[in-house]
């Protein structure tokens, strides 16, 4: 038996089984958002190269994310009988060879195809990274280890943006593109060299009957449902965010270029402390408590981001950030301790209406940017957060 695990076989926080799987769920989720996210900051030049408008250049992201979602309740059952690993690192390969393939192509419905693939295959990630952790860690180090994952996805969804900032200024949106599908390879070799083996997965025979059982027992369990909710809001009006800053920030008074617009995705920084963060706040404040205070950061950002002053927006950017990767490790973490049974397909569940979300509301807030404008964007996100709040209170009551 293994220093590195109990007599069950769990994974002990600071063992070198701990070492290794976390920073294996680091680089997947560093991949998974880096791959996914990295269009954000290009959709003003999408719009421009492809003559379309800003509303349907988010579909390049929204397309993505809605492919992820709902593959991912097929991902979660097919999980529960091949097992983790090796569907996490199938799926992985399959994005970063489609993320290249995105980068040559000069079409945009095939560009569009080739991002709702790239969702499809990234569907192998999210859950079974979060079903790993519910089922390998000891529960006393389950938070921190889901923060540290959650901190990989903040940092992939930096470094994906940043790089793309940087790569599109220097050789256009394909060079920006095929640059981060190179870094998504690099994230699988580690990945696949790291991460130790499953000891507590116990394959189920693969029929629809039992996968139609699961997700009637999930979608059974109120406090799931809330769970979910709170994922298809928060994540829908954080990316919502996120889709048009850079239209807000090229055009006047700011008139920032890719780079810059692309810097103050550094604000992702926050969210990687914050994840870690959150998670370590749950045995001293509960989990609700910790989710409203994240929440109302996120409402105190979106305010900030109404004024006409470039530091002031960058703050109230940090803030949201701060705010929504606390509460994200603090949810997910969450429904891997309130599922009864089958936790890849709750995990699958929650992260379909969290993409929902990015996708629905994300698509939404590019039609009231079109036809309103910035500030009315900001009053449709502040009643996002809101509707949140007022689920995680329904939380706390049950």
């Amino acid at each position: 038996m293994s220093a590195s695990s109990d007599s069950a076989g769990y994974i002990q926080r600071g063992s070198a089984d701990y070492r290794r799987a976390t920073l294996a769920l680091f680089c997947a989720g560093f991949a998974t958002f880096a791959l996914l996210y990295c269009v954000q900051p290009l959709l003003p030049l999408l719009a421009a190269h492809f003559r379309v408008s800003a509303a349907s250049s988010s579909l390049a992201l929204s397309l993505t994310t809605l492919s992820l979602a709902l593959a991912m309740l097929v991902a979660g059952a097919l999980a529960e009988s091949w097992g983790r690993k090796p569907v996490m690192v199938g799926a992985l390969g399959l994005a970063s060879v489609l993320g290249i393939a995105c980068a040559l192509v000069d079409d945009w419905q095939l560009l569009l195809v080739l991002r709702t693939l790239l969702g499809l295959a990234l569907s192998g990630l999210p859950a079974l990274a979060m079903a790993y952790v519910g089922e390998e860690f000891d529960p006393p180090s389950l938070p921190a280890a889901m923060g540290l994952y959650i901190g990989g996805t903040a940092l992939g969804g930096l470094l994906g943006r940043l790089l793309a900032g940087l790569f599109a200024d220097l050789g256009g949106w394909e060079l920006a593109l095929g640059g981060i599908a190179a870094l998504g390879l690099l994230a699988l070799l580690l990945f696949h060299w790291l991460l130790p083996p499953s000891r507590h997965f116990r394959a189920q025979p693969l029929s629809p009957r039992t996968l139609l059982n699961n997700f009637r027992l999930h979608l059974a369990n109120r406090e799931l449902r809330i769970l979910f909710s709170v994922a298809f809001l928060l994540m829908g009006g954080f990316v919502a965010l996120f889709n048009y800053i850079g239209f807000r920030l090229a055009a006047a008074p700011f008139g920032l270029s890719s780079t810059v617009i692309g810097l103050l995705f550094t604000v992702y920084l926050v969210g990687i402390l914050s994840a870690g963060w959150g998670g370590r706040l749950v045995p001293r404040f509960g989990a609700p408590r910790v989710m409203l205070g994240g929440l109302m950061i996120m409402l105190l950002g979106v305010a900030l981001c109404a004024l006409p002053w470039l530091p002031g927006v960058a703050l109230g950017l940090g803030l949201v950030t701060l705010g929504f990767f606390a509460t994200h490790a603090v949810a997910s973490g969450q429904v891997g301790q309130r599922a009864r049974g089958a936790k890849a397909q709750a995990s699958a569940l929650y992260l379909c209406a969290y993409y929902l979300g990015s996708s629905v509301i994300g698509y939404c807030g590019g039609w009231v940017w079109s036809h309103a404008g910035w500030l009315p964007l900001l009053v449709l996100l502040s009643g996002v957060f809101l509707l949140a709040s007022l689920q995680i209170l329904r939380l706390a009551r049950s």
